[in-house]
């Protein structure tokens, strides 16, 4: 039976007015094209429309409908990773993007929602066309104020809405808007004349319907429509017939703009600094000061939501002891507006350093906040600022003289880039950096050795180890201590995973000798200890390994770090293994894949997965048999998680071990047709349904309880 995946696509907010024709334009346009452009001007509602279109169409699509928010992006290097992202793909590989893109597509049957493509026209259009060349079953339905100008493009112009009466689609949402701001406004013979004049003046365009019906709980209809007439007289000469649609949209926004307050005014401009959602925190350190008091930000963008020009985002449910604040953000066209007069009052540079700031902030309090129990909560914070965090990166690698501050917040996300699934998007950053700053100091040693925890992860070890030598040279040159005993570390992953087993444990222990003489201890120290156990379990030397699992375990109690105390599961697990004690080593595997799930870490749940795998070929609660089905169906499943992060357990030996044993057991006394359909079916399944099924196995509808999580002990 085929899964059935959901897609991403944001539950609806408001009611779509009218449509009903476009809608089934598009529905039939799907059927007929695989690349459908809505065009439009700004603000007629293509977001809206192609939303609705694939929410509708999202039941014949067997891998779902996935929306990607390509407005924020300005660098065409970013689209690639924006779309695997969106599909939650976590892929670490050194792959390109469209590689990994064209992989899992390939056999897939999707429909993709590129939005707002008019920044990067080219590179959505390229993008496409190689997607769906590539992937037979894709259709790409995309929005943007211009046609891609890609071969079997269909195009869905998108025209305002008709406002020719009492009845027209134009008057119900300037109604339904209405109501929305003055409970109990409708439409009545007295003022339907006027409602009809404001939308028809309006030419029906949505955003502008949107914004006039904010002004209602200061101005009537009458009023509104009086001020827009003397408006368009004056930009336009008189002549009430000659209004473009662009120049519609532009005079309503111009005139909410001039119908704000100066402070409201000012904050607006203030604001289109921001990347997608921002917070009210963020809000305040950013735009308060020079003229605006920080504790009149909340009110006044209290107001400019009210007025339509600033959009609330609801959030979601969330992971427990994340909190549930709401986002703010600006529809491009208002951004736009407001970016234009941030650049006229000079502010623009200003604003985009504290901006910057603020973000170089949160990464850096993540990065601390890591090793501690909010692990979780840090990890969803930083997700929630990654479009902001982007922006900060291009900020200070364009701006001169920032440079160091661009490999700063580079190297800072270490813990993003590689604890919650972003390795491809982090090396592309760090290289970036490094590139625009060759002066040995101590950000760029963190930026070398951190590129090469990356490289290493990704089983890069032809670039990992030059740049870890690199950061050791430098550290030695320099007096850096700790950069030294980070590069000395990330060598012994590269010798690690390179199956040079006695060399990983020197360099482990001479890492951890250095970490104890600088009092270091965080989640990059624990994970020298995991290293340095698995190392030693990999030799035969089990007693030492074991040790070391058991204070990584110890610490990570004391500290209520999760991350690091997953991967001493996965060691603890095959320890456990090797000591026939089955269900133990069950335990912890199946608690080191959910763990590692909740942070998006592809290699720790994967490697979770091989283990179960081996653990299901072994005798069950009361003698019940292995099951070598299953066991092999979690292979499949693990092999697919491999794709998106690298080379199968990175081509080690060591790691492969389990891995073999598992196979050998299974094509030993398997009919070889019967390990394929196996093998294909688990390979068969999404990221969600591998660790669903890993956790709860064939016959259980539910996971196992979790065992205790590390919370950090009374002292």
């Amino acid at each position: 039976m085929t899964e059935r995946r959901t897609g991403n696509l944001p539950s609806a907010t408001t009611e779509l007015i009218g449509r009903a024709a476009e809608l089934a334009q598009t529905a039939l346009l799907l059927t007929e094209a695989r690349l459908v452009t809505v065009t439009g001007c700004g603000g007629v509602g293509k977001t809206r429309l192609a939303l609705r279109a694939a929410a509708l169409a999202e039941p014949r699509y067997a891998d779902g409908a996935w929306l990607v928010d390509c407005s924020p992006l300005r660098d065409p290097a970013l689209l690639g990773h924006a779309v695997v992202e969106a599909l939650r793909l976590t892929d670490g590989t050194t792959r390109e993007p469209a590689e990994v893109l064209v992989d899992w597509l390939s056999g897939r049957d999707a429909l993709l929602v590129l939005d707002g493509c008019e920044p990067l026209a080219d590179g959505c259009a390229a993008l496409a066309a190689r997607l769906l060349a590539a992937a037979p079953g894709l259709r790409v339905l995309a929005t943007s104020r211009q046609p891609l100008n890609t071969p079997g493009e269909h195009l869905l112009p998108l025209t305002p809405l008709p406002a020719d009466g009492p009845q027209a689609d134009a008057v119900t949402l300037f109604t339904r808007r209405a109501r929305a701001v003055v409970p109990g406004f409708r439409l009545s013979p007295g003022n339907a004349g006027q409602v009809t004049a404001l939308c028809r003046r309006l030419d029906g365009i949505p955003l502008a319907l949107e914004l006039a019906a904010g002004r209602l709980r200061a101005l009537s209809v009458e009023q509104i429509t009086e001020r827009l007439d003397d408006r368009f007289r004056l930009l336009t000469g008189g002549s009430r017939t000659a209004v473009p649609r662009h120049q519609t949209l532009r005079t309503a926004i111009g005139w909410s703009h001039e119908l704000c307050s100066p402070q409201e005014r000012l904050l607006w401009a203030r604001i289109s600094v921001f990347a997608g959602s921002f917070d009210l925190d963020a809000a305040e350190y950013v735009c308060s000061g020079r003229g605006l008091p920080q504790e009149e930000v909340v009110e006044l963008l209290s107001e400019l939501v009210a007025k339509s020009v600033v959009l609330r985002e609801q959030a979601g449910p969330q992971p427990p002891g994340v909190d549930q604040a709401d986002g703010y953000r600006l529809l491009d066209t208002v951004r736009e507006y407001g970016a234009h007069w941030l650049r006229a009052s000079g502010e623009e540079r200003t604003l985009r350093r504290l901006h910057r700031d603020w973000y170089l902030g949160l990464a850096s309090w993540g990065e601390l906040e890591w090793f501690s129990p909010r692990q979780v909560p840090t990890s969803v914070r930083t997700q929630r600022a990654h479009a902001n965090l982007r922006a900060a990166l291009d900020f200070s690698l364009s701006e001169p003289g920032e440079e160091q501050l661009a490999l700063h917040l580079a190297g800072t996300l270490w813990y993003y880039w590689v604890g919650c699934g972003h390795l491809g998007e982090g090396r592309h950053w760090l290289e970036l950096a490094l590139a625009v700053s060759g002066e040995p100091t101590e950000t760029r040693a963190k930026a070398l050795w951190v590129t090469g925890y990356v490289c290493t992860l990704q089983g890069d070890l032809l670039r990992a180890r030059p740049v870890l030598e690199e950061c050791r040279r430098q550290a030695l040159a320099t007096g850096d201590d700790r950069a030294l005993a980070y590069a000395v570390h990330r060598q012994g992953c590269a010798a690690l995973i390179g199956d040079e087993l006695p060399r990983a444990t020197e360099l482990f222990q001479e890492a951890l000798w250095h970490y104890e003489k600088l009092g270091e201890l965080n989640s990059n120290v624990l994970m020298g200890m995991f290293e340095l156990g698995l190392a030693l379990l990999f030799q035969g030397e089990q007693d030492r390994g074991e040790q070391w699992m058991a204070k990584v375990r110890s610490q990570c109690e004391d500290h209520g770090e999760q991350w690091a105390y997953a991967y001493g599961l996965f060691a603890t697990a095959y320890g456990s293994w090797l000591n026939g004690e089955v269900e133990a080593a069950r335990v912890n595997a199946r608690e080191c894949v959910r763990l590692n799930h909740v942070f998006r870490d592809l290699v720790g749940t994967a490697l979770g997965v091989e283990v179960l795998a081996l653990l299901a070929t072994e005798p069950g609660p009361g003698g019940r048999p292995g099951d070598l089905r299953e066991a092999r169906l979690l292979q499949g499943a693990a092999h697919s998680i491999w794709n998106g992060v690298g080379i199968p357990l990175f081509g080690s030996r060591s790691f492969n071990a389990a891995h073999d044993e598992c196979e050998l057991r299974v094509l030993s006394a398997l009919p070889e047709a019967e390990a394929a359909e196996s093998f294909r079916q688990g390979a068969g399944l999404s990221l969600e349904a591998a660790v669903q099924r890993a956790l709860a196995g064939p016959e259980r509808t539910a996971p196992p309880a979790a065992v205790r999580l590390p919370g950090a002990r009374r002292r």
